[in-house]
């Protein structure tokens, strides 16, 4: 994980954060090391739909369609998180980390996590869903990890 870490730390892009079922997991990894602040310009926890739509501006359309543990809600995220920190690249985890399942029925386990990136053609954001094995720590551990792997990727880090 720190070699992760570092190599984002010598990327050329701002990046931000988008969190719901990481709780601030996916902050917390990225200003580990010292001089992050370079890179980081900041993250969001928004845990209820109410807030997915305040700070992220997350559509209400897209919550009660998809629900909020979905690809588009993960997206709309990650675009949000741009907008609100003038990032370049951001991610945003959504997800059932446990003990129970979500209103949309998707098994603990699920998460989806959405990259935003800013580029001469436009924003643009893709999300992937993810099914992560053990217990509530070990999801939302696991999908942060994921997220922080996915941003480097998109950085150009690794």
């Amino acid at each position: 994980m720190k070699k992760l870490q570092e190599a984002l730390l010598n990327s050329p892009y701002t990046v931000a954060c988008a969190e719901s079922c990481t709780g601030g997991l996916v902050a917390k990894l990225l200003t580990d090391l010292p001089g992050s602040s370079r890179i980081f310009r900041g993250g969001l926890v928004t845990y209820c739909n109410e807030m997915k739509e305040a700070l992220l501006g997350v559509k209400k359309e897209t919550l009660e369609t998809y629900f909020a543990v979905s690809a588009q809600t993960a997206e709309e995220m990650a675009l949000g998180a741009l907008k609100k920190t003038g990032a370049e690249v951001a991610v945003a985890t959504t997800g059932v980390a446990g003990p129970s399942g979500d209103e949309s029925g998707k098994p603990i386990g699920t998460v989806y996590i959405a990259v935003a990136k800013r580029t001469s053609a436009g924003t643009i954001a893709t999300a992937a869903e993810y099914h992560f094995p053990g217990d509530r720590n070990a999801v939302r551990e696991q999908a942060a990890k994921e997220a922080l792997t996915l941003l480097a990727k998109e950085c150009g880090c690794i």
